[in-house]
């Protein structure tokens, strides 16, 4: 009698791993241990199993799917990314296969290596938080196309699309210093990520272009979260000498931001000046509303998938950089410094 083929999930229940991962030593991803990928590939002699590589690339170069993996899900302006995408996507009969990464580089590599199983055609990535050019290179030396969205890889010759947060974090400051603020914070983000650096630099270069000091207190990383607003707020609100304003690394931390002034009976605004990045759909009916950087996320997603679906179609692709535009949309909450000398004293 003809012996049942060896399948992956024999390999995994064998090995005592998962399947995602016997899928990752196949494809010589650095992100499995060696030890790990001794036990596997043991178990691979051991079982006889053959990976059909033709059979993966066949799959692939016939597939209607494509794999979008972001770092946080959670936050709003990758909801809307992902809007974008979709209206590209489904108009050109793709199947969106969608993952939250929460900026974990193993989990990242897991969903990455589950989607490949599925024989997606292309994926977008935005990158979780640590994330190398190594490990992604088996990935991209597959032929896999890949697009980088809101975050790049340093090292990575991919496309990607970002926007331009060094000149939407000037065009911010610069604002604040004409309504008169003087000393402007810096909040949220983490601050060992690329887009922190850039969008920070810019907050720096707009201070330092109008002769005002740009002092490392004044920069309080944290979470890129709502919570992470509140938490960084805190800390602002500590300091003997505090700004009357502040850059928030993303819409988010400003939603924060705005929460924590008010637990301290200081209304954003009004008696401190509060700028996000990013303008999503929930900054222009936020109370006050919302003064921010807009990047047009959806924009940003449909640019993505544009550019995926080229390469995709032509089968060989040089990398493209597309760079959005950042523009400052003044609304509420950006105020003039009237009373915070007196609140903050």
């Amino acid at each position: 009698m003809k012996q049942p083929k060896v399948t992956v999930v024999d390999v995994a229940h064998a090995a005592g791993v998962s399947k995602s991962t016997v899928s990752l030593v196949l494809q010589g991803s650095s992100l499995v241990n060696e030890a790990t990928r001794a036990k596997v590939g043991a178990v691979i002699r051991e079982l006889g199993y053959v990976y059909n590589r033709s059979a993966a690339n066949l799959r692939q170069s016939k597939s209607k799917i494509v794999g979008i993996v972001v770092n946080d899900l959670t936050n709003s302006f990758f909801a809307e990314l992902a809007v974008g995408m979709d209206m590209v996507m489904q108009s050109a009969g793709y199947i969106q296969f969608m993952a939250n990464s929460a900026e974990n580089a193993d989990r990242q590599a897991e969903v990455i290596a589950s989607m490949r199983e599925h024989g997606m055609a292309g994926l977008i990535l935005s990158p979780a938080r640590g994330t190398s050019a190594a490990d992604l290179r088996p990935l991209v030396d597959s032929g896999i196309p890949v697009v980088l969205v809101a975050r790049n890889v340093p090292g990575l010759k991919v496309s990607s699309v970002v926007s331009d947060g060094h000149a939407g974090a000037m065009a911010a400051v610069r604002h604040l210093i004409d309504l008169g603020h003087r000393r402007i914070a810096f909040l949220g983000g983490f601050n060992d990520t690329a887009v922190f650096d850039e969008r920070m630099r810019g907050c720096r270069d707009a201070l330092l272009e109008a002769g005002l000091g740009a002092s490392d207190d004044l920069v309080i990383s944290s979470a890129p979260s709502r919570a992470g607003g509140v938490a960084a707020v805190e800390r602002l609100l500590s300091m003997a000498d505090r700004p009357t304003a502040a850059l928030c690394f993303n819409d988010a931390v400003a939603f924060g931001a705005c929460d924590g002034l008010r637990s301290a009976r200081i209304e954003p605004g009004v008696d401190f000046g509060v700028i996000g990045f990013d303008d999503v759909i929930e900054a222009k009916t936020a109370v006050p509303a919302l003064t921010t950087v807009s990047v047009d996320p959806q924009g940003m997603g449909r640019r993505a998938a544009q550019l995926l679906l080229k390469q995709i179609n032509a089968g060989h692709f040089e990398p493209e950089a597309l760079v959005a535009s950042a523009r400052l949309v003044v609304r509420e909450s950006c105020g003039a410094p009237q009373r915070v000398k007196e609140l903050m004293a």
